[in-house]
Formats: structure tokens, sequence, C-alpha cells
């Protein structure tokens, strides 16, 4: 088999795609693919998400593509299973697995490099690897070696790419089928692959750049632009503070520039799989280097003070006020309309409070207890020590002394406008600046950022 022929069968429709991972990124490519008529093998090492699927039971962030996925179900498009199969048809693997963020203890692509050796397990000449998860910089080089220590040689009879996502949960703007991508492939022909199989996704809109350091160092870029410029507004915020000013107005003036300048809103600190975590990978890099990345290391400490900040302000009103160290955080996910609580804020709060001796209540609409061992392991803590409220209705709340306002989820941010009007709490405190002031109201309301 060779790199032509895989062209050829990517042209016929014939080709095995296999993704491997079905998370954020993995599930609607899968379903993407699949809708146009491609045969996508969905690999996950997670029986539980495996058996999810396979009972056609979605997430509430999967949900939008429910219809697409059961059709393609249907058709025999999607089949799910744990480990790769060898297939007499050219082969094409997409590495779509989580990467953490490294320690002493842990390599960034410890999965990805897991799923290139189960891809590589029943590959063959002829056959092509994308990765997409985020990666350190020099991974796809490893990645290669890893490919001709099994014999084969890359950009001759084997392809490699690296396309790093780009995967915006909740965005109604912006989504796999419009979002233009930036691809490193290993010779021409793979890059004529890439490009036919992506046309099924976002209409073929690549960038392809002359190395695979240039693609890596884009990704980890994107998102430590978004970590200082999220950093520099909390800064802000938080001498606005101290200046008794608002920061959202002094933002909404300066927008008002038409060039030269992006808004950015304060909040309790970036979370979730990439703002906190793909920065790091330049940290590591200059560290590597024997040189220094000052800017990314101070974004990230100062979104690790975030929620300590938050703290001390809520525990400075609340002992001013004269009330009970009771609070209910409300919004654990790490942005709003999301389930996904990893690295949340919220969390980062909570134990914080927990810390101070407060009785301390969370709230979310997408919160599941059933997952409780999962948020453990992606907030790095060894108990949820909160009581979790399904309703905050005003019985449920009426021993509450503050409310933390974290994510204002769609679902829940009426609720919460109304606890505030009616006075429910005698102490809200928005670490997103979303609710009006009200004069009718008896409640005290903070913002961060005055």
């Amino acid at each position: 088999m060779s790199l032509e022929k895989t062209l050829d069968q990517i042209n016929l429709k014939s080709a095995c795609i296999e993704i491997y991972g079905l998370g954020y990124v993995g599930f609607p490519l899968t379903v993407r693919l699949a809708s146009n008529d491609l045969k996508i093998i969905g690999i996950d090492i997670n029986p539980d998400r495996i058996n999810r699927l396979e009972n056609n039971e979605l997430m509430d962030s999967e949900i939008n593509l429910e219809s697409e996925y059961l059709k393609c179900r249907e058709n025999a498009n999607i089949k799910l299973q744990k480990h790769p199969e060898e297939s007499s048809n050219s082969k094409i693997g997409i590495i779509c697995v989580p990467t953490p963020i490294p320690d002493k203890n842990t390599n960034s692509d410890i999965f990805v490099i897991s799923a290139v050796n189960s891809f590589l397990s029943k590959a063959k000449s002829g056959d092509m690897l994308v990765l997409e998860s985020s990666i350190e910089v020099g991974t796809t080089e490893k990645v290669q070696k890893i490919i001709e220590s099994k014999g084969f040689k890359v950009g001759n009879n084997f392809g490699l790419c690296f396309c790093p996502e780009r995967i915006d949960p909740a965005n109604k703007e912006w989504g796999v089928e419009n979002i233009p991508r930036v691809i490193y492939c290993s010779d021409d022909l793979t890059f004529k692959i890439a490009k036919k199989i992506y046309e099924n996704v976002n209409q073929g809109n690549l960038l392809r750049v002359s190395t695979h350091k240039v693609a890596e160092i884009v990704k980890s870029f994107e998102n430590a632009f978004r970590l200082v410029n999220i950093t520099l507004v909390n800064e802000l915020a938080i001498l606005c503070d101290s200046l008794g000013v608002n920061v959202k107005e002094v933002i909404d003036a300066a927008a008002t520039k038409p060039f030269g300048f992006l808004a950015h809103y304060p909040g309790a600190g970036a979370g979730g799989h990439c703002i906190p975590k793909d920065p790091r990978f330049l940290l590591e890099s200059a560290k590597k280097r024997n040189s220094n990345f000052e800017t990314i290391e101070h974004a990230l400490k100062i979104n690790e003070y975030m929620p300590k900040y938050i703290c001390n302000s809520i525990e400075n009103k609340i002992n001013a006020m004269g009330l009970k160290k009771i609070v209910l955080v409300c919004g654990l996910a790490y942005k709003a309309n999301v389930e996904d609580m990893r690295d949340s804020p919220s969390f980062k709060i909570i134990q914080e409070m927990k810390k101070r001796g407060f009785i301390v209540y969370g709230h979310d609409p997408f919160f599941d207890s059933n997952l409780s061992k999962k948020y453990l392991i992606e907030n790095h803590i060894s108990e949820l020590n909160f009581k979790n409220l399904k309703n905050i209705d005003d019985e449920s709340i009426k021993e509450i002394s503050c409310l933390c306002v974290v994510q204002h989820h769609d679902e829940s941010k009426t609720r919460i406008k109304e606890i505030y009007d009616n006075s429910v709490i005698p102490f809200i405190y928005d670490c997103q600046s979303k609710l009006q002031k009200n004069p009718q109201s008896k409640s005290q309301l903070d913002f961060l950022g005055n």
C-alpha cells in the first residue's frame, strides 16, 4: 500500500479513519466526518464513554449533534471500540486524546504516545497519522521517530500531520465546521490527503505551515494570548477595586477604540482544558533551553491567585456585614453553558473557603453526582467538600449569607437575578459583573473590579 493509494481511497471514501479520543474534540469530528459518508472507527479507552455512546446517550454539550449522530449510527458510518483493528484498506489515525499538565511525574504527551503506539500496532505502509491534541514543541518529531522505529519512512510510505484542534464549546458562531485550521504535513502527498479529509470538516480551510515546530508553537501561543490578556484584565480589576472604579465601565469605554484593542473581561480565573495548560508548553520549551518566558510565568501565577483574591474580598465583606460564613458558589463549570468542570476556578474557590472555615454549598445545573470521581481527578483534589444543591429555591438557600456567582449559565441566570431582586441572600459577589444594579434590592451586590 502507498500514500498514492491512500489518496485514491479517500477520494472514493473507502479508507478507514480511526479517531482516538471521543471527548470534546474527537466526538464532533467523528460525527462531522461520518455525516459525509466516511467510515469512522471511534476509539476510546474509557469503557463508560463507549457504553454511553453505544446506547446513544449524549452529554449536554453533544445534544446539538444528536440527530446527525443517530443517522450515522443507523447508516453504520460510526463504529465504536476500545482498540484499533487491522484493515486491508488504507488507514488514517486522528489523535484527539487529552494532554495533561506536565509535572515531575507525568509527561504531557503520555496519552498521545499511547494512542500513536496503539495505531501503529495495526498500521501498514501507506497509512497516515494526524495529531490534533495540544502538544509540547518537539512532540511531532518524537512521534516521527516512533513511526520510523517500526520500519516506516515518514514522507515516503507513511504520512504524518499536526493539525491542532480549535474548538470553543458552547460557541454558537464558530464551530468545527467553519473554524480555519493550521496544519503541518510531512510531504505534499500527505497534505493532499489531509486537505481531502478536512474538506468534510471545515471545507478544507487549512493553512499549511513550514515545520512541525511552527504548528506546535501556534497552538500554544493562541492560548497564551488568551491567558495573558485575561490576566491583564484581572489585575486591572484588582486595581479598580482599590480605586473604587468599575472595571467593566473602563473596558467597555476602551473597546470603543476601533483599532489596536481587543476587549477581555475579568473573572475568577481561566479554567478548562486549554488556557491554563497550553501556555505551559512554551514555558517548558524555554526552560529546556536555559531561557524563560516571564510573561507566561507571571500570567499563570496571577491566574492561580484569583480564587484567593475573590475569597479575600468575600471574607472581608462578610466580616464587615456581621454575617455567618456560609456561602453558595454558583456555576461550577469552567465556562458558561458547558458541563465541563476541568480545572474550574469554582473548585479552587471552594477549597480556599473551606480552609478559612466557611460552610460551602455548590450549585450548577450541569453538575452530575455520578461523575464525582471524575471531578476530583480533573481538579486535582481529594474530596468534594461542599454540599451540592440541585435546586436554589428560597427554602434551600434560606441559611446562605453569600452567593458567589462564578459562571452565569443560561439555565441559572434568571433565578440568580430573582435572588438578587428579591433580596433573598444578603450578599452577592458577581465574579463576572453580569448582574445589573437594582436600587430596590436590599442585597449587597459586589463585583470583581468594584
